[in-house]
């Protein structure tokens, strides 16, 4: 089986976006009340530290030499 490459950076999106879903949801099954502007801020801000974390793991690879092969 071929394994891919990890990448933080989406896995950073994923989080911020799965987080927003669950505040949601929370909304949804009456848990607590969430306003609807809520999710600007959280995804907005889990956009720019995902694309931060891109920028950085791809600083780092390049510096190292590329990805290893393994």
């Amino acid at each position: 089986m071929l394994r891919h490459e990890f990448q933080p950076g989406k896995l950073v999106a994923g989080l911020f976006l799965t987080a927003a879903g669950v505040v949601y949801a929370g909304d949804a099954a009456g848990l607590w009340s969430t306003p609807w502007f809520a999710a600007i801020p959280l995804v907005t801000g889990g956009l720019c530290l995902a694309g931060v974390t891109a920028a950085v793991t791809r600083g780092i690879r390049r510096r190292r030499g590329g990805a290893e092969s393994g």
